[in-house]
C-alpha cells in the first residue's frame, strides 16, 4: 500500500495537520509528517520531494501559512499529486495563505483545500 507524505512549513502547523494524520490512520494509510520549510530549508524540501516516489509516497500534502510557498515548491519538484493546505496566519486570517496556494502557474498544479482544520481533514480524505 502507498504512503502519504505530509510536509509542514512550520512546527506550529502540527496541531492543525494532526487532523490529516488522524484520518489517514483511521483509513489505515501509512503516513509521515515532516517539518520542512520552503524558505528555511529548501534543500530538505527538494530532497524529500524528489525522492518521494523512491520512498513509496503516492501523494504529498503540503501545509503552509503566510506566503505559503511550500505547496508550489513541492509541486515544482515532483510529479506526484500535491495537496495544498493553507494555514491560518496572523495577518490576514489565512486568506494570504489560501491565495498563495491556489494561484499556481500553469504546469505546477496544486489541489487546494480550505484554510485550517477543515482543509487538513479534506486533504486526507481526498488523498485516500
Amino acid at each position: 500500500m502507498s504512503k502519504i507524505l505530509i510536509l509542514l512549513g512550520s512546527s506550529s502547523d502540527e496541531a492543525v495537520m494532526s487532523e490529516s494524520v488522524r484520518y489517514l490512520d483511521w483509513f489505515g494509510i501509512e503516513n509521515d509528517m515532516i517539518v520542512a520549510s520552503a524558505h528555511r530549508d529548501p534543500e530538505k524540501v527538494t530532497k524529500l520531494t524528489t525522492e518521494a516516489k523512491a520512498n513509496g509516497y503516492s501523494v504529498i500534502i503540503a501545509a503552509a501559512g503566510m506566503a505559503a510557498a511550500l505547496p508550489g515548491v513541492v509541486a515544482a519538484h515532483t510529479q506526484k499529486p500535491v495537496l495544498g493546505c493553507p494555514m491560518q496566519a496572523w495577518a490576514l486570517d489565512g486568506l494570504d495563505s489560501l491565495l498563495s496556494t491556489v494561484q499556481m502557474p500553469k504546469g505546477i498544479p496544486v489541489a487546494t483545500f480550505s484554510i485550517g482544520g477543515a482543509g487538513a481533514t479534506n486533504a486526507a480524505i481526498f488523498a485516500v
